[in-house]
């Protein structure tokens, strides 16, 4: 018998939040992390909780996220996600409102309150919005974002006292098999230590295709790089949850208030693919915070009296279709949890409960993920949409 039914790679929100579902079925798991928590993607995930997408599958995984966000201590009991209720705005190019319009109505059949509102309403909603260039958007009232590393920390806290076991700095280089390479046997860590499982599931980010490759199975991801900066507002100026979160398709960004009288701002456009993961963070790519700048100031013209307060780096694994990889995959025993884009944050939730069930009761149940599996590449079935936005790491 196995030491472990599950061993879980990487201590980001989505295998933490997978360790958090399978201990509480009972399942006896090990989460191994080569840093610390939330070291890789989630530590540097802006945290927006929002239910818009233009695929209904992800839609319906952030939808059945949601109550863990604003309901934390009934549904995991431990530590505390840091959820701000602030409102979400999706803004559009002109030639995407049909499918604007066509993916609202989708998120209502799913039961997300969402609804169209004109440019005159969102001035009135954020009066700080330049709103000439749009005339309607969607509208979430009850999005907003959370702390993604606290996310991560409540996942495993809970899931520790179930009778998990955490291991950090931990870094795992192999992932054993069979002397045939059909099944699983474990995996082994840096140091030597062999940590033996019926079943290992790979949540290591833009590292996964590293570890992937030593149980022979080749993931057609590569690395997506994704600048952040934090702005102080001018002089006078205070932080509101009133502050709405917004995505803009127009200017190519997204943004969202912090605490601290500050703003944190992201580009959709501009992210380095294919670089190593293991780069340095701590400071962003030369030209991002000009760019970034320019971008912002032509939403929120107030900001230009604002200062620069900060601005990092992070690293995450980009699928073919940018969407995630989930499911069984290579020798038996072995599962995904890989490939979120930089989008994975919000439906990590629904993620680790519907992994759990595939992998507990032969089927997921909360919402079925199984069309997010690696084979749909090789059969020629990637994941989209049926009211496309244009890809948004460009």
């Amino acid at each position: 018998m196995s030491a472990y039914d599950v061993v879980v790679i990487g201590a980001g929100v989505h295998g933490a939040s997978l360790a958090f579902h399978l201990a509480r079925r009972g399942a006896r798991v090990a989460v191994l992390e080569r840093k610390f928590v939330a070291a890789g993607a989630t530590g540097r995930s802006s945290g927006l909780v929002r239910m818009h997408y233009d695929l209904r599958l992800e839609a319906a995984l952030v939808w059945a996220s949601y109550p863990y966000f604003r309901h934390w201590d009934e549904m995991v009991g431990a530590g505390d996600c840091g959820f701000v209720r602030t409102g979400f705005l999706r803004l559009v190019p002109p030639a995407y409102e049909d499918a604007l319009r066509a993916n609202v109505r989708m998120q209502q059949e799913l039961g997300i309150p969402t609804l169209l509102v004109r440019a005159d309403d969102v001035r009135r909603l954020a009066p700080y919005l330049r709103t000439d260039d749009f005339r309607v958007a969607a509208y979430e009232p009850e999005s907003g974002y959370a702390d993604p590393p606290a996310t991560a920390q409540g996942f495993l806290e809970a899931a520790r006292q179930h009778g998990a076991v955490l291991r950090t700095g931990a870094a795992v280089e192999r992932i054993l098999t069979t002397p045939d390479g059909s099944a699983v046997q474990g995996v082994r860590t840096a140091d030597g230590a062999t940590w033996a499982a019926e079943q290992v599931v790979l949540a290591a980010g833009p590292w996964a295709p590293r570890l992937a490759a030593t149980a022979g199975l080749d993931l057609p991801l590569t690395t997506w790089s994704h600048d952040v900066m934090f702005v102080r507002r001018p002089a006078g100026t205070r932080w509101s949850p009133a502050d709405l979160t917004v995505i803009d398709d127009l200017n190519e960004m997204y943004f969202r208030p912090e605490r601290g009288n500050l703003t944190l701002v992201g580009l959709e456009v501009g992210n380095p693919l294919g670089e190593d993961p293991d780069t340095p963070t701590e400071h962003p790519h030369p030209g991002f915070v000009e760019r970034a700048v320019a971008h912002l100031t032509r939403r929120v013209p107030a900001l230009l009296e604002g200062s620069l307060h900060s601005a990092h780096r992070g690293y995450d694994g980009l699928s073919e279709d940018q969407r995630a990889i989930l499911g069984p995959a290579g020798p038996d025993g072995l599962w995904l949890n890989v490939g979120h884009s930089g989008t994975g944050f919000k439906i990590a939730p629904a993620v680790g409960r519907a992994l759990s069930e595939w992998m507990l009761d032969g089927a997921p149940q909360v919402v079925d993920i199984r069309p997010f599996a690696l084979e749909r590449f090789t059969a020629g079935r990637p994941l989209r949409p049926e009211h496309p936005y244009a890809d948004i790491w460009r």
